[in-house]
């Protein structure tokens, strides 16, 4: 017989119950559309972390206080650790080392952090402080959109002027040029000078634009206080001049830490250094575990559902049993029968696969706009789905089939 014919056979049988049929499928269906969804959310955190260690600044080493015992990247752009952190084992010496004697350095900017109360002409906003040097611009590929940045000279001297982000901007004067005006910080009063370019919200959930950058020492003395303590610093950014250096230049930055500390041979470090291209391939590599892992469990909703199809396509030989034996008395051959009820069950499973894609895409749309997550819907979803799914019903329909194939045509006929 020719192949439309059996392929107009196998159509015919399915539609002939359709209930049966959108049941049988259903397990591909969930398994498709699980895989697909799986898969995009995991995609999706892959993106968010990468523009996240994108936006900390490109080429970037950290460098925090205290014993490194492993973290993950904190919202405010430090790392988040065991140790790390809690000490006050960095200084403005240790800044200026790294900027005179390791070699490929564009730029390094110490910081020191808090979070403080904001009021100006009558409003007030609690937002995130953070003292720096000119060259934090630089380290964390940040851009002036209004203003200036304040200078060495200011720095130096611990000027009250200050540089916000858009959203401390958008929150104390509205739609009002901010420039010139005064904000107090904790009653402390400072100039606007600059705005930054906006930046966005970071992975972790925090706006990046919510931020008020004012010279290192004077929001060392006057906003964070005993928080820290002389010329200490929270952490120390250090920029490669090029992805070429990057270890290179963590490499030098820890053996100078080293040197300068004072820290012998085999002894812990007081310190901890980061490269944010190391953090992405760690952060990478693990939701890319976790996303396979994700997909492997769904994928076993298609295992189950091959199973059901296997199951109806063994009652339909059963129920078709007179069927196939008269269609064989005159003249179809068993490669005939076997091929067709093949087709059926192949073609149980592709529209169940098709409708699986369908709903695994709308619902990966729908979690990224009730979450804020990116919708990432690889291109590779469409093909590998519809044909693993086509697999299935190949795999499982491949007994039900033959055991059509060798019924014996007399013995078919006398069934009732």
């Amino acid at each position: 017989m020719k192949f439309i014919e059996l392929l107009r056979f196998a159509t015919g049988a399915i539609v002939a119950h359709p209930m049966r049929s959108v049941l049988t499928s259903l397990g591909v269906v969930i398994g498709v559309a699980a895989v697909v969804m799986m898969t995009s959310i995991g995609l999706g955190a892959q993106q968010r972390v990468t523009s996240t260690i994108a936006g900390l600044g490109s080429n970037l080493i950290i460098v925090s206080p205290g014993a490194a015992r492993g973290g993950a990247m904190g919202p405010g752009g430090g790392l988040v650790r065991g140790a790390a952190g809690s000490g006050q084992t960095l200084t403005d010496a240790d800044a200026e080392a790294i900027g005179k004697q390791v070699e490929g350095v564009a730029a390094v900017a110490p910081v020191v952090r808090g979070q403080a109360q904001l009021t100006a002409d009558g409003a007030n906003w609690n937002s995130r402080i953070e003292g720096v040097t000119p060259p934090y611009l630089i380290a964390r590929d940040l851009e002036i959109a209004q203003g200036r940045m304040f200078d060495d000279r200011e720095a130096r001297q611990g000027k009250k002027v200050v540089v916000i982000g858009p959203t401390v901007a958008t929150q104390l004067w509205g739609d009002d040029d901010p420039i010139g005006k005064r904000v107090r910080v904790r009653s402390v009063p400072f100039e606007v000078i600059g705005v930054l370019a906006p930046k966005g919200q970071s992975s972790f959930g925090q706006d990046q634009d919510d931020v008020l950058l004012g010279p290192l020492e004077a929001v060392r003395s006057r906003i964070v206080g005993r928080r820290a303590r002389g010329d200490t610093v929270q952490t120390i950014y250090v920029k490669a001049a090029d992805a070429e250096v990057l270890d290179r230049v963590q490499e030098d930055t820890t053996n100078l830490l080293r040197e300068t500390h004072r820290i012998r041979q085999g002894d812990d470090d007081d310190f901890s250094t980061q490269n944010m291209a190391s953090i992405l391939a760690a952060s990478q590599a693990a939701i890319g575990t976790f996303t396979v892992l994700l997909a492997a469990v769904a994928g076993v909703s298609l295992v189950v559902g091959g199973v059901g199809i296997m199951n109806i396509m063994l009652v339909a030989v059963t129920e078709r049993t007179r069927e196939i034996g008269l269609r064989m008395a005159v003249g179809a051959r068993r490669s005939d029968i076997l091929i067709q009820f093949a087709l059926e069950s192949i073609t149980l499973s592709l529209v169940g696969g098709l409708l699986g894609l369908l709903i695994g895409v709308l619902g990966a749309i729908a979690i990224a706009r009730i979450g804020s997550w990116p919708a990432a819907i690889p291109v590779w979803a469409g093909p590998v789905a519809l044909g693993f799914s086509s697999l299935v019903g190949l795999v499982f329909g491949a007994y039900p089939s033959w055991r059509a194939a060798r019924l014996d045509p007399i013995e078919a006929l006398r069934r009732e």
